[in-house]
């Protein structure tokens, strides 16, 4: 990554649909010059673009913080629960526990099911506090690209 790619980053945070016409001369190349270095960037997988939605306003659906204690190595829990399409975020930590996964699922009782049903049953899950969530106060992507 040198300063012409976190410029390219920066510009897409700012506007994930910016036309390559108008991206290159903010970052100094041609429009050609900056779909090959974002497709360098993509094909890498330092950055994605996508569209994000906020399933909290898209109504009737149900997202919580799933606490996840785990006897063993996690990262098999972890890869386990990631298959699923109920999980949209999933972390390894330290601490009391050993991932947190971020789940979206259709309503409460969904929810409730997943909980219960899939990830209480997971292999090498020693147990799961859920933290529902109420609304997003905050839901940001900008990290300082340098």
């Amino acid at each position: 990554m040198d300063d012409i790619d976190r410029a390219i980053l920066r510009e897409l945070q700012s506007d994930g649909r910016i036309p390559y016409a108008d991206l290159g001369p903010k970052v100094g190349l041609s429009p050609s010059a900056a779909r090959q270095r974002l497709q360098r960037l993509i094909d890498g997988k330092v950055v994605q673009v996508v569209g994000v939605t906020d399933p909290m306003a898209m109504g009737g659906q149900a997202m919580a913080l799933l606490g996840v204690r785990v006897d063993g190595d996690p990262r098999a829990v972890a890869h386990a629960l990631a298959a699923r399409d109920e999980v949209v975020y999933a972390v390894l930590t330290a601490g009391p526990y050993a991932l947190f996964a971020e789940v979206v699922c259709p309503g409460p009782s969904d929810l409730l099911d997943f909980v219960n049903d899939v990830v209480r049953t997971a292999e090498g899950v020693a147990g799961v506090d859920t933290f529902p969530y109420f609304g997003i106060h905050t839901h940001r992507f900008l990290w300082d690209v340098g």
